[in-house]
């Protein structure tokens, strides 16, 4: 008797038979479940973790990476070279990248409002003012700029310790949205708008904006971009590229993070729903 004819008639369906390897089949999946579960209570009750969970929470790299130092023979755990994967170690275990000794520091995320005549590095062999100079005072954790803003661009950047979260908001394959406010010296013309929009061949390859839409109809100096490309000084060479020059460039908008209710040169820490969002890839 068919499928349907079972349905209708209200007849039960004769027990399914399971073979031998069926059976070791299912078997073999319960153990995996009750060894997850086991590794799980592991974690939590013993204070131990991952070698690359470890590495990725000191700031290093991400989880991925962090396995390739440790085939490499990177990683050295109390002095001992360690290349196993699965290896976990306690908060008194003594880690090193190369001799360096790495500390898994508690996470930390700061949204700044980046103001003008400040670069985007951890330090400056010239002296300039840099981004971590503004938040010196936030924590006692080492944080980094999550990417690079020029240095008379301000708006949106992201500083954090997470080396994970980073490579994601930093990899093209991720496509982060980001959005500019430009001011330029004269109008855009209809034709170079167009063509921006269309599309333009620049000396590093093909540009191509998601959006563009002019924020004042009648002057026309000042547009509104959103891209997800990454490239170094992507925004003020597309518009070089026809002859413009950028007097204002000012990111409003940075995978999901605006720089609402935070005055330029002021920063503030990611509440626990933007953390949770951002590495969920839920703010683009």
């Amino acid at each position: 008797m068919s499928e349907r004819n079972y349905r209708r008639g209200g007849k039960r369906r004769p027990a399914q038979r399971f073979t031998l390897k069926e059976g070791a089949k299912n078997y073999r999946n319960e153990r995996w479940k009750a060894r997850v579960s086991e590794e799980v209570e592991k974690s939590s009750n013993d204070g131990t973790m991952r070698l690359n969970r470890y590495i990725a929470n000191s700031g290093v790299c991400s989880r991925r990476d962090a396995e390739k130092l440790i085939l490499n023979g990177e990683i050295t755990i109390n002095g001992k070279v360690v290349t196993a994967l699965g290896t976990r170690v306690s908060k008194n275990d003594k880690v090193a990248h190369n001799g360096v000794l790495l500390n898994p520091e508690e996470r930390v995320y700061i949204l700044l409002n980046k103001p003008k005549n400040t670069v985007s590095t951890a330090s400056d062999p010239e002296g300039r003012r840099t981004v971590l100079d503004i938040v010196e005072n936030a924590c006692d954790e080492r944080i980094y700029p999550v990417g690079r803003l020029d240095r008379n661009t301000t708006g949106v950047l992201l500083l954090t310790n997470d080396g994970e979260l980073s490579k994601k908001l930093t990899h093209p394959s991720y496509e982060v949205k980001k959005i500019y406010h430009v001011k330029l010296n004269s109008p855009l013309s209809q034709q170079h708008f167009d063509e921006i929009k269309n599309g333009v061949k620049l000396e590093d390859g093909l540009m191509k904006v998601d959006e563009i839409s002019y924020i004042n109809e009648s002057g026309k100096k000042e547009v509104g971009v959103e891209i997800h490309s990454g490239k170094n000084r992507i925004v003020r060479r597309l518009f070089e590229h026809f002859g413009y020059e950028v007097t204002y460039l000012d990111r409003v908008y940075f995978s999901g993070l605006t720089k609402a209710n935070l005055a330029r040169g002021k920063w503030r820490f990611l509440t626990e729903k933007e953390i949770t969002f951002l590495k969920a890839g839920m703010l683009k």
